[in-house]
């Protein structure tokens, strides 16, 4: 009785492990059946490929140019890419030399304007100041003044008092 009990355990289990491997197999072949499904629709999809024009490569071409030469009086927060940055600089240099590119239309001045707004605000700074200095100064004067004016009075008042005695 216990072998028949045991023989209808494991029957029940291997049926059981066998109906999940089919689940398994069914749901694998349902993820594939999904991936192919999601890249046809994707190739059907169709990406015009953006015209540009002559004029816009070259103006695109100018402005890389132009942003790429980097002059030494210039400063780099990361000193760590100058040397990067200097080395893509010479082969752009060699890539499109300066007679084919035009004269720059600018230079790069970010740093010159930093350091110029900072010391036009030290300045302001320096001369808000020295007006304060002046105005405390000038304040002291009139508060010496009206001191020495009331002992002048306090003075006057007690010789008039004596007088009087």
């Amino acid at each position: 009785e216990e072998d028949l009990l045991n023989d209808v355990c494991r029957e029940v289990v291997e049926r059981w492990s066998d109906s999940q491997v089919v689940d398994a197999k069914e749901e694998k072949e349902d993820e594939v059946q999904a991936i192919a499904s999601m890249m046809e629709k994707q190739a059907r999809i169709v990406v015009k490929p953006k015209e540009v024009s002559q004029e816009e490569k070259q103006r695109k071409a100018a402005l890389l140019a132009q942003y790429a030469n980097v002059t030494d009086e210039e400063e780099y927060p990361f000193p760590a890419l100058l040397g990067a940055v200097r080395h893509n600089t010479n082969l752009l240099k060699q890539q499109c030399p300066p007679s084919s590119a035009g004269p720059a239309l600018f230079r790069n001045t970010n740093v010159e304007d930093v350091l110029n707004a900072r010391k036009l605000e030290r300045e302001l700074l320096r001369d808000e100041f020295q007006k304060k200095k002046e105005q405390d100064r000038l304040q002291r004067e009139k508060d010496k003044l009206a001191k020495q004016e009331r002992k002048e009075k306090e003075k006057k008042r007690t010789q008039k008092g004596e007088r009087k005695r």
